[in-house]
């Protein structure tokens, strides 16, 4: 039998169906979800408007925090809306192309969000370790900079993978996608042809960002920590310590997340579908979700004038 007899050659529209054996109750899922994605984008226009507002605020360690608010703000943006048409209008219909497209911003969104976690933590290092030359190192020029990078880099890490999907497939198993929004390797495990140089590259990047940023994070809170211990005075030492508990806070739920569906996409073939949907689904969502909560709430500068804006 022919390959072409088995299989789609290239398909012009795909079906997401969104959470595997949880189809029923999709209807009901949504809600939670749509609260998440509400909060969190409240949540983060609020930390961009004071942010922008306060001129205090105008200082690397809040720019950064500014730079991951639109960021969550972009990638919950990218995935919600399609996902609420699934699971309450039934809307599964996708295009080919739209599909890679959202691929492509969901990962990006992904790959500059780690990054500005590193800034953020090499921003607290300066700061801890070396206070003299913190506004001498992390001048606007650098942070603009390290935006730029940042977004240069993930942009231009993920886009092979587009292209490696576009360019090297034109059979198709089947059209329908066991997930609820495109991601990576849901859609190359639609592939009928040879696709492990997409498993090889998307490993590839997910090590090359993720395994980069987590060893510079984890390095710079070590040597924080020693400086911080070295402290003298008792205070000096709960006030170094506090300002970072709210950064490492969103690294552990980031990255947690981030590995759990990593490693359930390629090596767990023992979890539900439903279980490992549903946590791909919230590595995306709660982030953004939680960011603003525990920056406003951590954040003695944010917390003052989130007070002063709702009163007034």
């Amino acid at each position: 039998m022919s390959i072409s007899n088995i299989t789609v050659f290239m398909p012009s529209v795909l079906t997401l169906i969104g959470i595997p054996g949880l189809e029923s109750v999709q209807c009901w899922i949504g809600i939670p979800f749509c609260v998440i994605y509400l909060i969190a984008m409240i949540g983060n226009s609020i930390l961009l408007i004071i942010i922008k507002s306060e001129r205090s605020l105008h200082e690397p360690m809040y720019i950064f925090i500014g730079m991951l608010g639109v960021t969550d703000i972009a990638l919950a943006t990218t995935i919600m809306p399609k996902m609420l048409g699934i699971f309450w209008f039934h809307v599964p219909e996708i295009y080919f192309d739209s599909c890679l497209l959202q691929m492509w911003l969901i990962h990006s969104f992904q790959c500059i969000e780690s990054g500005i976690l590193l800034a953020m933590a090499l921003d607290r290092y300066v700061a801890i370790c070396y206070p003299l030359r913190h506004s001498t190192i992390f001048t606007y020029q650098l942070v603009t900079q390290i935006g730029a990078v940042v977004t240069l880099r993930a942009a231009i890490l993920v886009a092979p993978c587009l292209v490696l999907i576009k360019c090297r497939f034109q059979f198709y198993h089947t059209t329908i996608i066991s997930h609820s929004y495109c991601e990576h390797m849901a859609i190359v495990k639609l592939a009928a042809e040879n696709v492990r140089v997409n498993k090889i590259y998307g490993l590839f990047v997910a090590f090359t960002v993720a395994g980069f940023d987590l060893t510079f994070i984890t390095l710079s809170y070590i040597q924080i920590f020693f400086t911080v211990f070295r402290l003298p005075q008792k205070e000096a030492r709960w006030k170094a310590f506090n300002t970072c508990i709210a950064h490492i806070c969103v690294f552990l739920q980031f990255y947690f997340l981030a590995f759990f569906s990593f490693f359930t996409h390629r090596f767990g073939a023992h979890v539900p579908p439903y279980i490992h949907i549903l946590f791909s689904s919230l590595y995306l969502l709660v982030p953004p979700f939680l960011n603003p909560l525990v920056y406003g709430a951590k954040t003695k500068q944010i917390r003052i004038h989130v007070v002063k804006m709702l009163c007034s």
